[in-house]
């Protein structure tokens, strides 16, 4: 009786930890600013560029659900964290950032988001590079907008539930940049 008393035990520490991948240990759940909502771990894989793990990816949300499209048109609390597995300079994170938008967004989606795209790569040329190890998180709250913080620290409010919804396009919509992550972060596929 003892070892089944151990094994579940061990289990349900394990499920209150969350999960960890490629040593990055994630929380089951997290909260939105000392007042704000708690959130769920909806899902979580590894962004690859070719043959290169890039960041491990988080997606929380006030409930967990499987449709992408139902998170993008909701406009509730979320939150987007990338954990940098590699060293990126500023030019290359804007680079992606510019390819992913004309990627999943046409010119006239993108056009209303061109001032505000902008002041999201400025947070990153300030920067010049994006070390290993680097935590960009991507939290939204529907009357405040998404905040964009950098290992913890605020580096700007970003007004909109459009362009929220297009920045979780990229990872979320119909043509995700990696497929793979996206069935991750939606809780479908492997981790």
């Amino acid at each position: 009786m003892r070892p089944a008393i151990a094994a579940f035990v061990l289990l349900l520490s394990t499920a209150a930890c969350g999960t960890e991948i490629e040593g990055i240990k994630l929380p089951k759940r997290v909260q939105l600013g000392a007042d704000g909502p708690e959130l769920v771990l909806n899902g979580a894989g590894v962004r690859v560029r070719l043959i290169f793990r890039v960041y491990v990816a988080a997606l929380y949300l006030p409930a967990r659900t499987e449709d992408g499209e139902a998170i993008l048109r909701s406009d509730q609390p979320k939150r987007f964290v990338m954990h940098m597995l590699r060293d990126l300079s500023a030019e290359q994170i804007n680079s992606s950032i510019k390819d992913a938008m004309e990627e999943t967004l046409t010119p006239a989606e993108r056009q209303p988001l061109d001032a505000r795209m902008t002041r999201f790569r400025a947070i990153f040329d300030t920067m010049r590079e994006v070390k290993e190890g680097v935590r960009i998180t991507l939290d939204y709250l529907p009357l405040l907008g998404t905040v964009v913080s950098v290992n913890a620290e605020e580096k700007d409010r970003i007004t909109g539930a459009d362009f929220n919804q297009a920045l979780m396009r990229v990872w979320l919509g119909d043509r995700p940049r990696d497929p793979d992550l996206r069935r991750a972060l939606l809780g479908t596929g492997a981790k």
